[in-house]
């Protein structure tokens, strides 16, 4: 294994570990300077963006292995290593000494193009005694068009295969192939073993509504049971109309989704040209996009009516403009590093770091931004039983962060 810090890479075997210490900002100030993309944009509360830089500990990143070809997701299995899925359709189990299993056999096909491919994993709340597994991933459909679907399977390692493999969730409509953007998505698995599943809505520029139309899946987060069927005490179940598994819509690209200590679910989405969004998930709301939207179109022109701001539509709880890219999202609960209790960290691919961020009453009070200087694509970032953070990033690397 490898220590990684700023831009460099070292063996074990080489020197003293390097370490990443918080980013050298100004304590009090926002870590953002740079004018918001949309010009007028202001926030509605104050909170909502630009948090305060605040500086906790310093922290190193050990490399596992930087042998992963384009990683996605990672489940941290209860021996403490780590599954793996790579967006071509490989899933992969990583020893702690950085060792990569053979690819399991038995993955439905995958159509990785564009933001498409095999994407989520997370463990099944008994997986200790049933090695269950869910998954989503991007599913051919034929005639040019491709859906996000959710997939559950058992993990059986001795074969180094997934058995009993079922598709219990297909998104509908298809969406054509070339239109592979904002597919989202992202699991997690409630109290009550009911599945929260997070759906892009495959927009691209130009009037795509689909966040806002109540009888697909796309732009929504929905409950299902681990079956499939809708669950029960969903917002819509009775709504003519409406599809009964849907738990709350307006939503573009959502690339985190959590539960917080208190059972609270928040995720996060990425915006357009600015407006990156991080949201209490609440039964039955609506979330604004694209008719209240904190960001422009990528020609520069404004979204729809270029508000943000509308009657009955939710405003997110904290806001990036210009934008980081989140990528995963995370609760901190661990005894390695007692001051991050209660944080979320959020994996940023443009940003290219981990943004710590500080609540206090389910509001966001600083922001201490991570990595910053080692030019990595975060792509997943999770939490391990021993408070250990865990993170993917694009060029191959699963890192894990401790306190220096």
């Amino acid at each position: 294994m490898a220590i990684c810090a700023f831009c460099i890479c070292v063996t074990a075997a080489q020197a003293q570990q390097r370490t990443f210490p918080p980013s050298p900002k100004i304590e009090g100030q926002s870590n953002e300077s740079r004018p918001p993309e949309k010009a007028d944009d202001k926030p509605e509360f104050p909170g909502q963006w630009r948090a305060p830089y605040r500086a906790s500990v310093p922290v190193q990143s050990v490399i596992i292995t930087d042998k992963l070809t384009r990683p996605w997701s990672v489940a941290v299995l209860p021996d403490g290593r780590y599954l793996v899925t790579e967006k071509a359709g490989t899933l992969r189990i990583v020893n702690k000494d950085g060792a990569l299993s053979d690819p399991f056999a038995g993955v439905p096909a995958v159509l990785a193009t564009g933001q498409g491919g095999l994407l989520d994993v997370v463990l099944d709340r008994s997986f200790q005694s049933n090695k269950r597994i869910f998954f989503t991933f991007t599913q051919a459909r034929g005639e040019g068009t491709s859906g996000i679907a959710v997939a559950r399977a058992t993990l059986d390692e001795p074969s180094k295969a997934l058995k009993d493999v079922k598709v219990i969730y297909e998104v509908q409509p298809a969406a054509p192939i070339g239109q592979s953007a904002q597919q989202g998505s992202r699991i997690a698995i409630a109290a009550d073993d009911t599945l929260f599943v997070a759906i892009g809505d495959r927009s691209t520029r130009g009037p795509w509504l689909k966040a806002q139309d109540m009888t697909t899946a796309m732009g929504k987060i929905i409950h299902i049971t681990a079956d499939g069927a809708p669950a029960p005490g969903n917002p819509f179940l009775n709504t003519p109309g409406v599809l009964p598994e849907i738990w709350s819509a307006g939503h573009r690209n959502q690339h985190g989704i959590a539960f917080d200590a208190t059972g609270q679910l928040w995720e996060v989405e990425h915006g357009p040209q600015g407006g990156d969004e991080l949201n209490k998930v609440q039964k039955g709301k609506n979330y604004g996009w694209p008719v209240i939207v904190r960001g422009i179109d990528y020609t520069g022109l404004a979204i729809g009516e270029g508000i943000t701001t509308k009657a009955g539509l939710e405003q997110p709880d904290y806001y990036w403009d210009p934008v980081i890219a989140p990528s995963g999202l995370a609760f901190y609960s661990g005894k390695l590093i007692p001051q991050w209790n209660g944080s979320v960290l959020i994996s940023a691919l443009r940003g290219q770091q981990i943004s710590r961020l500080t609540l206090s009453n389910g509001k966001v009070v600083a922001e201490e931004p991570l990595f910053g200087d080692a030019n990595l694509r975060f792509r997943d970032v999770r939490v391990d039983p021993e408070g250990a953070v865990i993170a993917l990033t694009e060029n191959g690397q699963l890192l894990r962060i401790v306190p220096r």
